[in-house]
């Protein structure tokens, strides 16, 4: 498989410096690059993973702009801020959307817990299971997060190793996994995109995207996701109360049928405060709660 652009030649440590249009020439070649092993593995081509927002709207127009061929799916996880479905439904109709086989709620009480920062059983479930056998297009980026400036352009799900496109071409065993549905390769066509590349393009573009932006979110993602910052869950908790009610729901039934967390005597208002604060263990949340209960008296 050859290059097709010198644009990916670039050594890997420089590529966050480059100029916006260079990084979008850098995309859209690696895009073209990787397309050949795309229709390999599937005649539709890529698959590409699709949010709505910010990030994977760039990844679309792209992946348009690159001329590959692609299918656009989204894995809606039931936790999908209704402004967030309502602007994909409306700007993207193309966009397949993927239901799934229960609601976060009933997946709860499956589970017999919370998901939880290190025990994100929700998105394995919910979102990363689809597109095996498939190469993905995803948005993540570096900029995002720590972890996230660890991962590369190009990975099989659930290996941490770093791989090239030239691979998959050189070593026909590799790639006879992936026509076999047994991996998944992620492409990350934005991975060196910072947040002002990311609005630059999609206001040069003209890019209409979800009103949730202009209201205090800095990303989008599930209601009361363990991840977001605080801020997020506050909006969250403020504009979505019916979603704080069914989460309390489930958490009474685990209660009730599990004995969840029944070594702190916990309410579900309690529990769920625990949660939705994220950054204390239970014994230091429910042993700071019990004093300030015993002070009260």
């Amino acid at each position: 498989m050859k290059n097709t652009s010198t644009t990916l030649e670039i050594p890997e440590g420089s590529k966050a410096t480059m100029l916006p249009t260079q990084k979008i020439e850098y995309s859209i070649a690696l895009l073209k690059k990787a397309e050949p092993l795309a229709l390999k593995i599937n005649e539709r081509g890529f698959r590409l993973a699709f949010s709505g927002g910010k990030d994977s709207q760039v990844m679309y127009e792209l992946a348009k702009m690159a001329g590959v061929k692609f299918h656009a799916e989204m894995q809606v996880t039931t936790l999908d801020p209704p402004e967030l479905m309502k602007f994909v439904r409306k700007n993207y109709p193309e966009v397949n959307m993927n239901l799934p086989k229960i609601n976060f709620y009933k997946l709860i009480r499956e589970k017999g817990m919370l998901p939880l920062r290190h025990i994100r059983y929700c998105c394995a479930y919910l979102k990363e299971s689809a597109g095996v056998g498939s190469v993905t297009l995803i948005g993540i980026r570096a900029a995002e997060s720590v972890n996230r400036a660890k991962r590369h352009e190009v990975e099989i799900l659930g290996n941490k190793e770093k791989y090239t496109l030239d691979q998959f071409s050189e070593h026909e065993e590799t790639e006879h996994q992936c026509i076999r549905g047994k991996d998944k390769i992620l492409i990350s066509p934005i991975l060196n995109w910072s947040d002002a590349d990311v609005w630059n393009f999609i206001r040069g573009k003209g890019i209409e995207y979800c009103k949730l932006y202009d209201e205090g979110y800095h990303r989008i993602g599930c209601m009361f996701c363990p991840m977001a910052d605080r801020k997020s869950k506050a909006l969250d908790r403020k504009k979505y109360p019916g979603v704080e009610r069914e989460i309390k729901k489930s958490i009474q039934w685990l209660i009730d049928n599990k004995g969840y967390m029944s070594d702190h005597n916990a309410t579900a208002d309690e529990i769920f405060d625990w949660w939705f604060l994220g950054d204390r263990s239970t014994a230091q949340y429910f042993g700071m709660l019990r004093n300030q209960m015993e002070l009260n008296f």
